[in-house]
């Protein structure tokens, strides 16, 4: 029996979930080194490969994924609620870049992101990952891939019959837009002047 209360616990859970700093832990086990003392000071799987090579970045890729699609498609399968997927979508990518376990210091929620958007609408999500490659291909450069692939995906929800009529599937889309772009504000700056650092350099 679901009651009022379980909603709301299951959303601060999916928060809790989605602080958990996989790029610190994994960073620490490869390599000893805390990766918010290296490049970018990020915990995200990119400045994890620089740190901590290659095998850290992947587990931190597939977790930071997982943090956001398991809460979601539970929220999905437990409550049957659009609302309440989508909350818990929020509340995840929040974890990751706000966590309370790392004093509110996270990462910049793309991983997460991705997960969150293949649990509420895999062939979405799907487009936006292709997105993501073609322009990290193009360009080498992590963030203006994570930047052109995101701007997508509101474009991709509001234009899918689908889920044009899913207020809480666009709300989802506008609010994962909006904090790609906030929590890649320096990324911005440093495209603009030339200073990003591609893929694959240290």
């Amino acid at each position: 029996m679901i009651t009022e209360t379980m909603p709301i616990l299951f959303i601060a859970l999916s928060y809790f979930l989605g602080a958990i700093p996989f790029g610190l832990l994994f960073g620490r086990m490869f390599s000893g080194i805390d990766v918010r003392t290296k490049g970018s000071g990020n915990i995200g799987a990119t400045n994890v490969l620089r740190a901590s090579g290659k095998k850290a970045a992947v587990l931190t890729l597939v977790a930071d994924a997982l943090k956001g699609l398991l809460p979601v498609l539970a929220a999905r399968f437990l409550f049957h609620d659009d609302w309440i997927t989508a909350g818990s979508g929020i509340a995840a990518v929040l974890g990751h870049a706000f966590p309370v376990y790392l004093k509110f210091r996270g990462g910049k929620g793309v991983a997460t992101s991705y997960g969150v958007i293949l649990a509420v609408a895999p062939w979405t999500g799907l487009l936006c990952l292709i997105i993501w490659l073609g322009a990290a291909w193009l360009w080498r450069y992590s963030s203006l891939a994570a930047l052109v692939s995101f701007a997508c995906y509101p474009v991709l929800t509001f234009s899918t019959p689908t889920t044009s009529a899913s207020h809480a599937s666009g709300l989802l889309s506008l609010f994962i837009f909006g904090m790609i772009y906030f929590r890649h504000r320096e990324n911005i700056k440093r495209l603009l002047i030339g200073s990003e650092s591609k893929i694959g350099e240290k």
